[in-house]
């Protein structure tokens, strides 16, 4: 059973000046914006008051309000002010940002709404018209994390690697720019930030082969100002910087015909007083360093912090928190900055809890290592030894072995989910979460046109045993896959307090200064929490999951909390063979709370599926094991292992797989493309597609036996 669970645990399978190149040429009317200087400012963003101009409030991230009108004392008369349904059934990772009364959104695909903060209503909807195709390039999920503000402007990027300016009063497109270097699959799901007015964003796609960089543009205009690739490419075209030049000695082989990999997804921070952007670093690509770098090296600068001059892009310093990354260990978690005593000592200092299981504390200005501890079971490293910075693995974790489950797997200690710092308490709060992983190597990718090149096993880390009856994975999901809310003191790298929540991990986090911790989780409960001990102080039953995290807001004089609601992203993809029997199902909407308020939630309807025993044609053992590991190469990322949807995506044992010509006309035809379900025609013939399909047949037999059900949304 051992086996067993760490092979359930596991996540989703996550300076140089360049001139402007004619792939990001802005288009639209620019001329619309000619001056920047009304509006969203960095004074805004630097003393925001009452107000959430940035995604993180302010530029150090720290997600701590100072509004302390709701507070310990009367937080328990807090009800729903107003919510509004939004135009989506897929995850929401996105902060609300706040100005001059209205709240910005955004959504999947890249959409973004505006409404009016006191009423909820509806101000405007922008839909950039992405190809829901373009779907099978994201990992993980086709989620947004947020919006950015600036002068009139509002910013945001879709999926498919586009850029949007946006008016800020009727969402119309002032410019738009496409990121991505041509022929590559790059997608954008992380928020922009705007510093020095430059729209600064980064891209996804490491698991697709792609090469890591953050790009600059000009907020005005959509002009490129310059681009930081964080990893070095073929030596052969020459480096871009010295600095790649110097982290190129730490690769070896062929490794940009892999991409290399180093995507900034999510994090940034930055220091106006220094002019340092903080940036946080993917993993590699392949994941599998024997594949992307055979004889090892530290493949700089993978999974890292990176600083770099944020009116240039030119580095300036880094500190690696995993060298050599195996595991997907990313560095694009959450970034904070803070002033504080450390060892005796001011300093000021950029704050992490990577995927690896460590949290960092490090002298923001000179990169110096201060404290790091892990704050969650490991068995990957013991330590990191102070003197070289380094941690000390166990050489186990590099091997193929069956046998050790690493921790954690590639969900990581800690995903994007935002932390938060509170300082009038000292703590960083964090969203952490426990799960394990086997790494097998699989290379027969080598020999195929896949599209996730990690370069593992996928059978080995997201699927289960068929023989384990239904009414038991509920409880295993809980077993390895449990969800922790952890408090800790910087200053001295020590837990202060932890408590155990649901599946998976539950959402990010914003505190305040009336002693207020607030938090959602997956199953459907938004909570507040006492900052100083972590008691439940408040809850509310939301109806369904919450990731993202909330923010709060001052407006006529009454202080209001809201939170945007959808589960999905990387948890509701291929987990569904463990959450399934948990019965979660999407619900995305925005909901916004306030003192004495008694809004209501509409009643959801919902009915029972029940998996038919229908009597399919026998298929041999080896099409069943050949449309198995098809279905670990294509499908499963997003409709689960064992062929279970987690319940974002629809789960293919429910009637697809009866008909001949349904899945002809679907899976290779892509009959559904428009809805995000693409043709597959170009990876696979016709018959392997059939495997697939034989191999789904088979999975709804066994479920059929095990009495298998779920509850669905009826509408």
């Amino acid at each position: 059973m051992n086996r067993i669970i760490s092979i359930l645990a596991i996540g989703a399978v996550s300076s140089a000046l360049l001139a402007c190149s004619q792939s990001d040429q802005p288009t639209g009317n620019a001329a619309v914006t000619t001056s920047m200087s009304q509006g969203v400012t960095e004074q805004t963003i630097t003393n925001p008051g009452g107000e959430w101009p940035a995604v993180g409030r302010t530029y150090d991230e720290q997600r701590h309000s100072p509004l302390n009108a709701i507070n310990t004392e009367n937080v328990g008369s807090m009800g729903l002010a107003w919510y509004a349904d939004l135009p989506t059934k897929r995850g929401m990772e996105a902060t609300p940002l706040m100005v001059n009364g209205k709240l910005f959104l955004s959504l999947p695909w890249g959409q973004a709404m505006a409404f009016d903060a006191k009423t909820g209503e509806t101000l405007w909807h922008f839909d950039p018209k992405v190809d829901k195709a373009y779907s099978r390039y994201a990992c993980c999920d086709v989620v947004n994390r947020g919006m950015a503000l600036w002068g009139n402007n509002a910013y945001v990027g879709s999926i498919d690697g586009r850029l949007h300016a946006l008016d800020q009063a009727t969402g119309k497109t002032i410019w738009e720019v496409d990121t991505k270097i041509a022929n590559h699959t790059y997608t954008i799901t992380g928020a922009p930030r705007v510093v020095n007015g430059l729209v600064i964003i980064g891209n996804g796609g490491a698991e697709m082969g792609a090469r890591g960089y953050v790009t600059a543009y000009d907020a005005a205009t959509g002009e490129q100002k310059w681009r930081f690739f964080t990893v070095p490419g073929n030596p052969a075209d020459g480096f871009e910087s010295a600095a790649l030049e110097m982290a190129a000695k730490t690769w070896n082989g062929e490794w940009w015909k892999h991409g290399g990999g180093g995507t900034a997804w999510d994090s940034f921070a930055f220091d106006p007083e220094t002019d340092l952007l903080y940036i946080g670093v993917g993993n590699g690509s392949a994941w599998n360093q024997k594949v992307r770098s055979p004889e090892g090296g530290d493949n700089l600068f993978v999974s890292s912090i990176v600083a770099v001059n944020a009116n240039t892009g030119e580095y300036v310093w880094h500190y690696q928190t995993t060298p050599g990354d195996t595991w997907d260990y990313t560095a694009t978690q959450h970034l904070i900055l803070a002033d504080m005593e450390v060892k005796g000592e001011q300093r000021k200092v950029v704050m992490q809890a990577p995927k690896n299981g460590f949290f960092y504390v490090l002298d923001r200005v000179s990169g110096e290592l201060l404290s790091a501890d892990n704050y969650m079971p490991i068995t990957w490293a013991t330590h990191v030894d102070m003197e070289t910075g380094r941690p000390v693995e166990n050489p186990k974790a590099r091997e193929s072995n069956p046998e050790f489950p690493v921790v954690p797997g590639p969900s990581g200690a800690h995903n994007w989910h935002p932390m938060t710092y509170n300082p009038d308490t000292g703590l960083t709060y964090i969203p952490a979460m426990a799960n394990s992983a086997l790494y097998i190597d699989d290379y027969r990718i080598k020999d195929r046109d896949v599209i996730w090149n990690i370069y593992y096993n996928p059978e080995a880390v997201v699927f289960l045993p068929d023989e384990i009856p239904f009414e038991q994975r509920a409880p295993i999901a809980d077993m390895v896959a449990q969800a922790f809310l952890i408090a800790r003191d910087p200053k001295t790298n020590q837990e202060v307090w932890r408590i155990p929540q649901g599946f998976y991990s539950s959402g990010g986090l914003l505190s305040t200064a009336g002693g207020l911790l607030f938090q959602g989780d997956l199953e459907g409960t938004f909570r507040a929490h006492d900052a100083k001990t972590g008691e439940e102080l408040w809850s509310y039953a939301t109806q369904g999951g919450i990731m993202a995290a909330p923010m709060t807001y001052e407006l006529d004089g009454e202080q209001y909390v809201a939170v945007a609601q959808g589960w999905g992203g990387e948890s509701g993809l291929p987990f569904g063979v463990v959450s399934g029997p948990k019965n979660m199902f999407n619900i995305s909407r925005l909901m916004v709370f306030k003192l004495d308020a008694n809004g209501e939630l509409p009643v959801i309807p919902s009915r029972e599926q029940v998996l038919a025993d229908v009597d399919f044609p026998h298929a041999t053992a080896d099409r069943v094991a050949q449309g198995k590991t098809l279905y670990a190469q294509y499908c499963v990322y997003c409709h689960g292992g064992n062929a279970v949807s987690a319940g974002l995506i629809p789960d293919l044992r429910y009637g697809l797989a009866n008909t001949y010509a349904a899945w002809e006309a679907i899976v290779h035809k892509g009959g559904l493309s428009a809805n995000g379900m693409p043709s597959w025609n170009e990876y696979m013939t016709l018959d392997e597609t059939m495997a697939i399909r034989d191999y789904v047949r088979h999975e709804t037999k066994l479920g059929a036996e095990r009495g298998e059900r779920r509850i669905v949304r009826a509408d």
